[in-house]
């Protein structure tokens, strides 16, 4: 691993962040053909974190000044930033060769969030990490550009909506697949917190009681924000738990029947709202990566038309 120090910096922005000072670029590894592993240190987060890059054929020899358009591709809930590279074929696909691919770590359980953590803000601050720490630095010493898309699963397909909607313009596409897009939604709240809980978190600290709090959680919650992505083209898909083309005969999952029907929610909201939305609610399907990576190549058109490189 060659340690860069100094390699590139960005100033930690936002009322979210967790700490003062300036982020950077603290180590550098190539991990495999066109991938390259940041170690980053965030005032945001209070400690470093890995970000993996998919980078675009050029990206070696780039000059100074040459840029890329971003794809920014967010993980699910317990698990890590390399996790798009080890379960998928994302790093092979031809259409991405004119890309940068980031994939930063989301935490296991950050939830894409700044945390509320009792109204005294500080770390974790997920969104300031990304946005207001993260881009900057790639902007400055690793070739991305401004023409940007994000998409997730799951967690992460939470993470896609929020950031486009909390930040209008900053991207030109969002994509969800099998996306946490409604947290209110019925009971999902207990089991949110009960998972923090699990994970021994205080389940107060990341948007408070979701009575108490509720203008923090409308705040964390798509269903809430449709107004805010008019501007924005998404795309939404999920499978309806039952078993697939990717599963055991007889399997159900209960957790992608109830985002299914979040999803549901979430995409007549967004119509109601104008926003220009694309769905994919595919009946038969869990869970489970198969999937993700199938959606992943269905939404690749949208994106990449958004980025202007289809």
């Amino acid at each position: 691993m060659a340690v860069l120090p100094g390699t590139a910096t960005a100033a930690a922005g936002g009322a979210g962040g967790g700490g003062s000072g300036r982020a950077k670029v603290v180590a550098e590894e190539k991990v495999g053909n066109r991938l390259v592993d940041l170690t980053v240190s965030s005032p945001a987060l209070g400690r470093t974190a890995k970000v993996r890059l998919l980078t675009p054929d050029g990206w070696d020899e780039r000059r100074t000044h040459q840029r890329w358009p971003v794809l920014l591709l967010l993980h699910g809930c317990c698990d890590t930033y390399d996790s798009w590279t080890r379960q998928t074929d994302v790093a092979t696909l031809p259409e991405l060769r004119g890309t940068l691919v980031v994939m930063p770590e989301g935490g296991e359980y950050g939830w894409y969030s700044d945390w509320w953590n009792h109204g005294k803000g500080g770390s974790p601050a997920w969104e300031t990490f990304h946005l207001r720490e993260l881009l900057p630095l790639l902007e400055h010493g690793y070739g991305a550009g401004h023409r940007r898309v994000v998409a997730g699963l799951s967690m992460g397909g939470l993470g896609t909506l929020l950031y486009a909607a909390h930040h209008p313009g900053m991207f030109r596409a969002a994509a969800s697949y099998s996306g946490v897009v409604h947290p209110l939604y019925g009971d999902f709240p207990n089991g949110l917190m009960g998972l923090l809980r699990d994970y021994g978190q205080d389940p107060l600290a990341m948007w408070g009681d979701p009575v108490a709090q509720r203008a923090i959680w409308e705040e964390h919650d798509p269903y809430y924000l449709a107004k805010r992505l008019r501007s924005t083209p998404v795309f939404l898909s999920s499978g309806d738990g039952t078993a697939g083309p990717f599963d055991p005969p007889g399997a159900y999952d209960d957790l992608e029947a109830t985002l299914n029907e979040m999803n549901h929610a979430v995409a007549d909201r967004l119509k109601a709202a104008g926003v220009r939305l694309t769905t994919d609610f595919y009946g038969p399907g869990t869970h489970d990566w198969p999937y993700w990576e199938r959606e992943l190549h269905r939404s690749l058109p949208l994106l990449l038309g958004a980025l202007g490189s289809a």
